[in-house]
């Protein structure tokens, strides 16, 4: 089911369980390069170019997102988003648009709203709650959240979120097979693998029923076959008894209405064949990027201004990035971009003011250098780095400065 050019199966020592790590490699970078260059060299990802402002509070984020976002028609969505905070002077040349979409993300799992909960089987991946139908409006946000994921892949951004791998797989309407009962109930397909492969003549202590329990907490019995009760599973029928099973599991779901308005939300901006394309791995990555920060890539997809790769304030800058723990490496990246997530083909793709546009790191001097703090134009990726004259400096102030978020997204 996992593609081996870039996953491999791995233990997690404090849990006990086996754990699926992706790790993507360079065939897998360059197929999917080629794919986005297919999607993006349509006609309808073509991006209109006249700007469409959307005014949003900080303080009211979610809901003004939802209001200008539900009263825009597609078209007009489709037009370069320029976001504008209210009560703010920042200018919108691309960093506060990858602002906006960091800052959507976090509300998007937001418990308070009810949407989203965490995957039983990945703490760090949402699927949709079943219970999310206890807030009235819950359709129409799921459309809104849907128009909010086809507008990042439009608008060439991403959502510092991870859904499990079965939301993509349905987004993308693929197909459910056997394998994805490993993403919907571990325990059930470890069972029912081990019935497939082991002789089932002897008493199994199973019939043909399934013990289920609802989104509230109740506990029932259902039959897979009529008098299902009174029939035990044996080495005969167990085939008849996975496919049954297999099939309640992977189509008797508690989400199809919001799956279906979030679908509806997704295909206003993202054209219906997307799934030609893209499997739910490539979704993935479309959506969400990377965030397993390769130092060397970074460095050499850099560009400098006043200093040149040599100078010792530039090696001390990378010195400091390579000894910085990977959460910290994060918090550098969005201090200087506007957001957590890279492209998967690597920095040399990195986004700025709807194109590519490198890292740049640019010397600037103060009267006071050693009480300057670097200061990030996330309009352009850069970062304004005085000349410090020791490492120890340098370490200090980056870390005071992407702990924080000394910023600004203003246009020079």
């Amino acid at each position: 089911m996992f593609p081996e050019v870039f996953i491999k199966k791995c233990k997690d020592g404090n849990r006990g369980k086996r754990n699926l790590k992706r790790k993507i490699t360079p065939e897998y970078r360059i197929e999917f390069d080629k794919k986005i260059k297919k999607f993006r060299n349509r006609d309808t990802m073509i991006i209109y170019e006249e700007n469409f402002k959307i005014y949003i509070d900080r303080k009211k984020l979610f809901s003004d997102a939802y209001d200008h976002i539900m009263n825009s028609s597609p078209i007009e969505l489709k037009k370069r988003l320029r976001i504008k905070y209210i009560g703010e002077e920042s200018i919108d040349a691309g960093g506060l648009l990858r602002d906006f979409y960091y800052q959507i993300s976090q509300e998007i799992g937001n418990p308070n709203y009810s949407l989203f909960q965490y995957s039983k089987t990945n703490f760090y991946e949402l699927e949709i709650n079943p219970m999310s139908s206890i807030n009235p409006e819950y359709l129409n946000y799921f459309k809104f959240i849907g128009r909010i994921i086809g507008l990042a892949i439009y608008h060439k951004q991403y959502l510092s979120v991870n859904f499990t791998l079965l939301f993509y797989k349905k987004l993308l309407n693929k197909p459910l097979d056997f394998s994805d009962m490993e993403l919907i109930d571990p325990e059930v397909y470890k069972n029912i693998k081990w019935l497939q492969e082991n002789d089932g003549s002897e008493n199994l202590c199973l019939n043909f029923t399934l013990d289920i329990e609802d989104c509230f907490g109740n506990h029932k019995t259902i039959e897979l076959k009529p008098n299902g009760a009174n029939i035990d599973v044996n080495d005969s029928n167990k085939n008849e008894y996975i496919n049954l099973l297999s099939e309640y599991k992977l189509n008797n779901t508690n989400d199809k209405e919001q799956l279906e308005a979030l679908k509806h939300g997704f295909y206003e901006i993202i054209p219906n064949d997307i799934n030609k394309i893209f499997n739910e791995f490539d979704l993935k990555y479309l959506i969400s990027g990377f965030n397993e920060i390769d130092v060397y890539d970074w460095e050499s997809n850099t560009d400098y201004e006043g200093y040149n790769k040599n100078d010792i304030t530039i090696v001390h800058f990378w010195k400091c990035v390579r000894e910085f723990s990977n959460e910290n490496r994060i918090k550098l990246l969005l201090f200087a971009t506007g957001t957590s997530q890279i492209p998967v083909t690597g920095f040399k793709d990195l986004q700025g003011n709807g194109r590519i546009q490198h890292f740049k790191l640019k010397k600037v001097f103060s009267p006071n250098i050693q009480n300057t703090l670097p200061k990030s134009h996330t309009c352009f990726n850069r970062i304004d780095l005085p000349p410090y004259t020791t490492y120890t400096i340098l370490k200090q102030k980056l870390l005071f400065a992407i702990t924080e978020g000394i910023g600004d997204f203003a246009m020079d």
